[in-house]
């Protein structure tokens, strides 16, 4: 369980996380940076997840979604 003074760090570190994935990625589509597809799969698979993680933790740092709904979605994916 997150603690409330948790919540700004945990926020932080997930959004720059996910910065710099993202910044990877627009290397690749803005820039034309070449990657071979395995390379390439795996950047847009830890950009995802990257994201995943923000979104939760901007969602927690907002009081809006508590952790037992992300286990939902994650099983929900899983199914897919």
């Amino acid at each position: 369980m997150t603690t409330e003074d948790d919540k700004v760090p945990e926020y932080r570190e997930a959004y720059e996380n996910w910065q710099r994935q993202l910044a990877g990625l627009h290397e690749v589509f803005l820039e034309g940076k070449r990657l071979d597809p395995v390379r390439l799969k795996g950047l847009l698979n830890r950009e995802s997840r990257a994201k995943r993680k923000y979104d939760q933790a901007r969602l927690r740092l907002l009081g809006i979604e508590e952790e037992t709904a992300f286990a939902d979605d994650e099983e929900d994916a899983d199914e897919a």
